[in-house]
C-alpha cells in the first residue's frame, strides 16, 4: 500500500480512522536523546505520515493534536507510537511537522541527484547513504574523490536545478518490464505493493520510498561541503540542500561578524589574525612555563635555606601545573622534610601532590586525598592527584602537622 504521504508528498494532512490500538513500549528520541517510552501503537486506515525507511527518518506530526512520537513501517502498515490511546474505528485529524517533511523531501531529492550525476559523470556508484540531523552524507564506492571532482559534481547538481528539472513518482506491479531498468540503491526486504520509481528527467530513475520534491528548483541549491576517507576504501561526502543551506549561511554570517568584531579585521584575514593570536599565545604559554620554573627552583633554594622549625614546606598557587609542583620536590629531595604541594582555584578544583619520607607519605597520602575528596596515587616518596575540594587544604595540612608534632623528622 502507498500512503497518502508517498501519493502526495506535498499533503500536510488528513483524516481518516483508527484500524487499531496496542499498548508499546519503544525507543524514541523527543528531545533528540534515546529513551524507553510507555505508549500506544496505532494503526490509520491512510496516513499523511511518512514512515522511517529507505535512509529518510520518520515524518512527525499530531493525530487529533496529541504528538506521534515516532512512525515505522510494517509490511502495508504504517505504526504510529503515541502516549495515549485512540478508540478504534474513531476518525482522527492529522496533521504533519510540514518543516520537518519539507526539509527530508529536499535532502532525499538531492541525494538521488548527487548519486546520479555522481555515477554517471565519474563513474562512482552510491552504496548508502545517511539524512542527518543538520548535514547529510552519500557514501561513494571509491578509495579518493579529488577536490575538483567534488567541485565538477556541485556545479553539475546546481545546474540541474537551475534548469528546474522536473521529478515525478511512477508505480510498478511486481513483474513489471521496465523495473529491469530501474535503477535502485536497495528497498526494505518486506516491501508490499506496488514499486515507486522516482524519475529525476534525463538524469535518473530509481525506485524509493521516500518523499520528494516534483521539481528540482524546489532544493533551491546544493552545497557539497566536503569528501573525506569513509571505511572500507570508500568516500563520503558531506552535503546540505535548501533551508539547511540558508540556516548555514546564516550561522556562518553571524559568526563572521563577531569574528569581525573581536579581531578587528575583515572576513578575509580572520585566519591571519587567529593564527597570530595563537602564536602569541604560545609564546607567552612558553614564558609563562619558564618564570614558574624559575619561581620553583627560588621557592625550593629558599626553603632549604631557612628551613620551617617542624620540616614542613606547604604551598599552594592558583597558577601552576604537574610540573610546578615536581621541579619544588625534586629539589626539596630530603627525607627530613615533607613538601605538601596544591595548585588551583581555592575554591574548586585541582592539583596536590605530598613528597617526603616513605612511611610518612604513604600514611598521609591517602588521607589528604580524603579530606580534598580528590584520587591520587603513590609512588616512592611521592603521592600526587586531583582534588576536587581545595578549599579544604587547611584541613589537610592541619593532619599533616599534627603528624609532623608526633613523629618530628630526624635532625641532621
Amino acid at each position: 500500500m502507498a500512503f497518502l504521504c508517498q501519493r502526495d508528498s506535498w499533503a500536510r494532512e488528513l483524516h481518516t480512522r483508527v484500524i487499531s490500538c496496542k499498548a508499546a513500549t519503544r525507543t524514541v528520541d523527543p528531545k533528540g536523546r534515546k529513551e524507553k517510552v510507555d505508549g500506544y501503537d496505532i494503526i490509520l486506515e491512510d496516513t499523511v505520515l511518512f514512515p522511517e525507511g529507505g535512509g529518510q527518518p520518520d515524518d512527525r506530526g499530531t493525530i487529533d493534536g496529541t504528538p506521534v512520537l515516532s512512525v515505522t513501517r510494517c509490511g502495508n502498515d504504517a505504526i504510529h507510537f503515541l502516549r495515549s490511546p485512540l478508540e478504534p474505528g474513531v476518525e482522527v485529524h492529522v496533521n504533519v511537522d510540514w518543516d520537518r517533511r519539507f526539509d527530508h523531501m529536499q535532502q532525499h531529492s538531492g541525494q538521488h541527484l548527487i548519486s546520479a550525476l555522481a555515477e554517471s559523470m565519474f563513474g562512482f556508484v552510491t552504496t548508502s547513504w545517511e539524512l542527518g540531523r543538520q548535514r547529510s552524507t552519500v557514501e561513494l564506492d571509491v578509495k579518493m574523490m579529488s577536490t575538483e571532482q567534488l567541485q565538477q559534481l556541485e556545479e553539475a547538481c546546481n545546474s540541474a536545478v537551475r534548469d528546474s528539472t522536473p521529478v515525478h513518482v511512477q508505480e510498478f506491479f511486481p513483474g513489471d518490464p521496465e523495473l529491469e531498468a530501474a535503477h535502485t540503491r536497495g528497498l526494505p526486504d518486506d516491501i508490499a505493493g506496488p514499486m515507486r520509481m522516482v524519475l529525476i528527467k534525463g538524469i535518473d530513475a530509481n525506485m524509493c520510498c521516500g518523499t520528494h520534491v516534483s521539481n528540482l528548483s524546489q532544493l533551491q541549491a546544493i552545497k557539497l561541503l566536503c569528501v573525506e576517507k569513509g571505511k572500507r576504501n570508500k568516500s563520503n561526502v558531506t552535503f546540505i540542500i535548501g533551508g539547511r543551506l540558508l540556516q548555514y549561511a546564516e550561522r556562518s554570517y553571524s559568526v563572521e561578524r563577531s569574528l569581525a568584531s573581536l579581531l578587528s579585521t575583515n572576513a578575509g584575514e580572520h585566519v591571519d589574525s587567529v593564527k597570530r593570536l595563537l602564536n602569541q599565545v604560545r609564546q607567552q604559554q612558553k614564558n609563562n612555563n619558564c618564570l614558574l620554573h624559575d619561581l620553583a627552583m627560588l621557592t625550593a633554594q629558599s626553603f632549604l635555606r631557612e628551613p620551617a622549625h617542624d620540616g614542613l614546606l606547604s604551598l599552594h598557587r592558583n597558577e601552576g601545573d604537574h610540573d610546578f609542583m615536581r621541579i619544588i620536590a625534586n629539589e626539596v629531595a630530603d627525607e627530613r622534610f615533607l613538601v605538601f604541594l596544591t595548585v588551583g582555584d581555592e575554591n574548586a578544583a585541582g592539583l596536590f601532590l605530598l613528597s617526603g619520607a616513605q612511611q610518612a607519605v604513604a600514611q598521609l597520602g591517602p588521607k589528604v586525598a580524603e579530606i580534598l575528596e580528590g584520587r591520587g596515587a603513590a609512588k616512592g616518596g611521592r603521592f600526587q592527584g586531583k582534588a576536587s575540594k581545595m578549599c579544604r587544604r587547611s584541613q589537610a595540612e592541619a593532619l599533616i602537622r599534627t603528624y609532623l608534632s608526633e613523629f618530628p623528622p630526624c635532625e641532621q
